[in-house]
């Protein structure tokens, strides 16, 4: 296999598994942030609602990634007013993940609405530079 391929493949397995996001030293603070909410979380529901640890994982992920499948939920007044900070906090730490993957890949649109405006007026430059062309020949 050539060097081309392997860094190509070598690059989209970094990417694929989020390893150029995860090495960025301003992404830290957010993953930090995001691994610290799941933790509390955990040991939030794990204390007062009394559910094994797993269960208590895996309700703080799918109320954080925002998908509630409803099969496990909060009985006590504390726990479901906990759960509603909880959930928009996860609304936050998404948006925030997103917008750091964005970042690191400088997934950028305003960028991209500037290099297609950029190609446009070259196009539009090119067409009045043959039309002038044409306008020559004629004479």
């Amino acid at each position: 296999m050539s060097e081309k391929k392997k860094k190509k493949k070598h690059s989209f397995l970094y990417q694929f598994f989020f390893l150029d996001v995860l090495t960025d030293p301003r992404a830290r603070p957010i993953f930090i942030y995001a691994v610290l909410m799941i933790g509390v979380g955990a040991t939030i529901y794990h204390w007062l609602e009394g559910w094994n640890w797993v269960d208590s994982f895996y309700f703080v992920v799918v109320t954080l990634t925002t998908i509630g499948y409803g099969d496990f939920v909060p009985t006590k007044t504390v726990t479901k007013v906990i759960t509603i900070f909880y959930g928009l906090n996860g609304l936050i730490l998404l948006l925030m993940l997103f917008d750091t993957v964005r970042r690191v890949r400088r997934w950028n649109v305003s960028d991209d609405e500037r290099r297609a405006e950029e190609r446009k007026e070259r196009r539009k430059q090119r067409e009045l530079e043959w039309k002038a062309e044409e306008e020559t020949l004629r004479e």
